[in-house]
């Protein structure tokens, strides 16, 4: 968990640095790390990257509101497609992602994250 955030604060640095198809990455990193911290804290084991299977594979007493399912699947758009220059029909993901997508992946992840953080403080 401790990863996760420091994940999310490299992904606001990011942002505010103008590497917002970095911070869009990070964030989605940061969210996956900070599931996986729940699989570990609850015995389980978690594999993949996507943020979605991810809090749909958890056990049914962490009950994932549907809203932050949403947020995980923006998420998700973001592993491969902002990192790539072959996730877009040309130029490179700098060139198709700006400051509103990483401030939107920078929340959605904090959201997931303060909700991971609930489910290992036990609430």
């Amino acid at each position: 968990m401790e990863q996760a955030t420091r994940d999310l604060q490299m992904a606001e640095y990011a942002a505010t640095s103008g590497f917002p198809e970095w911070a869009c990455f990070i964030a989605q990193q940061a969210a996956e790390k900070a599931i996986k911290a729940v699989y570990q804290k609850k015995g389980g084991v978690a594999w993949g990257h996507s943020v979605a299977d991810l809090l749909q594979g958890l056990p049914a007493d962490c009950r994932v509101p549907t809203a932050l399912l949403k947020q995980a699947r923006n998420l998700d758009r973001w592993y491969i497609q902002a990192r790539y220059p072959d996730g877009f029909p040309q130029g490179k993901p700098g060139d198709y992602v700006d400051r509103e997508d990483a401030g939107d992946a920078i929340s959605s992840a904090g959201r997931i994250l303060q909700f991971c953080e609930g489910l290992l403080a036990g609430h």
